[in-house]
């Protein structure tokens, strides 16, 4: 049985203030694209289908119109809630969509149904756990100690009836000890979100959803497919893709990534501002890509964002490494004020901030505002 792992759609995310709608209805055409090269049998999406708990009604429409997609094809699609998704509003109308084998993990009861398919083997189930919290779990387990999150989905699965002789596949969305995290994850003090990965020693294929960067965790069975898009330069390294699963007979699984090529990449540059805006610099390169560029300008360009967005239409973020930048130091309290002009109060000034002195130049120009700013011959 083939199937297609999807996870942290984040429809609707705003990246540095832009807003990601386009780039992502553009890469799931291209995952329908790959679906139909593929014809998988089932489509698991791992959670945080949307960025936000309410989504905008745009972030909805692209949802639906990838649903409607799937549905024409005749896939049987699994979905679950994630931490950034509202459980309650994504599985409305989940009993409806089951008829067009859409199939949407109800808010947690204490229950998790299995979903069988049929191959040239036997039978799949699928059992869709949502993202849970410890009090999620003990609210319907009050006899048993949940402390942390691996109690919480220890308890779950203990709860599930399982046929160990029938291939398992779990659907969820949780942290696993070891997982290699992104900063566009939201991400709990102290580790405390931590799942141990034994808990899912019982399953034949864990579908997981929460982490950004595709990796597999332990074993080759327990496994992120990561996002189809890069939310922050922390992944600009990441290769995304999709993950294609193939069940064979009982403990018989392969797993293989099949590429996902952006509309805009996300890089980053670094150098001083005269390089970066030379032609024979950038001229091979895919200006429109999301930028993140680092001066190295001992001084500030004027205007640099609006200079490089010129060139850089979607430069994001601009940042500068310099010795002021790279200097730590506590501005410390002039001492002797009473005996020191201002010239060479604003000097001291100068020199812990920037962690250089002022040139001639700045000297004068500095001296000139002294002057016309307090009348004094300084």
């Amino acid at each position: 049985m083939k199937l297609i792992h999807l996870s942290d759609l984040h429809i609707g995310k705003r990246v540095n203030e832009f807003s990601m709608l386009e780039d992502q209805e553009y890469i799931l055409t291209k995952i329908v694209n790959i679906i139909d090269c593929e014809k998988p049998d089932a489509v698991l999406i791992a959670g945080d289908v949307y960025d936000k708990s309410v989504p905008s009604a745009e972030a909805v429409q692209i949802f639906d119109d990838f649903l409607v997609r799937l549905a024409k094809r005749n896939l049987n699609t699994f979905i679950i809630s994630g931490n950034h998704d509202s459980a309650e509003r994504l599985a409305f109308g989940g009993r409806l969509m089951e008829l067009s084998g859409i199939h949407l993990s109800p808010v947690y009861n204490g229950k998790v149904e299995p979903i069988s398919l049929e191959d040239e083997h036997g039978s799949v189930n699928f059992y869709m756990l949502p993202f849970i919290k410890p009090a999620n779990a003990r609210r319907f387990f009050e006899d048993e100690t949940i402390e942390s999150y691996t109690d919480a989905i220890r308890v779950a699965v203990d709860n599930v009836e399982i046929d160990e002789s029938k291939r398992n596949v779990l659907i969820t969305h949780q942290f696993v000890t070891g997982a290699e995290r992104s900063e566009s994850e939201e991400i709990s003090v102290g580790g405390s979100d931590n799942v141990d990965a034994s808990v899912f020693d019982i399953f034949d294929y864990v579908a997981l959803g929460h982490i950004h960067g595709p990796q597999n965790i332990g074993s080759e069975k327990i496994r992120y497919c990561g996002t189809p898009l890069k939310y922050s330069f922390s992944e600009t390294k990441h290769k995304k893709s999709v993950t294609v699963v193939e069940l064979g007979k009982k403990s018989e699984l392969e797993i293989r990534t099949v590429p996902l090529i952006p509309k805009h990449d996300m890089r980053e540059i670094k150098g001083k501002f005269d390089e970066i805006v030379l032609k024979e610099n950038y001229r091979n390169t895919n200006t429109d890509d999301y930028m993140h560029i680092t001066l190295t300008d001992e001084n500030d360009i004027p205007d640099a964002i609006g200079k490089l967005r010129i060139i850089y239409p979607n430069l994001m973020k601009i940042d500068y490494d310099n010795t002021r930048t790279r200097n730590n130091n506590r501005i410390d309290t002039a001492e002797n004020i009473e005996a020191k002009t201002k010239l060479q109060l604003f000097c001291e000034l100068f020199e812990q901030q920037n962690n250089r002195p002022m040139s001639e130049e700045q000297l004068e120009f500095s001296q000139q505002l002294i002057d016309s700013i307090w009348g004094e011959d300084e």
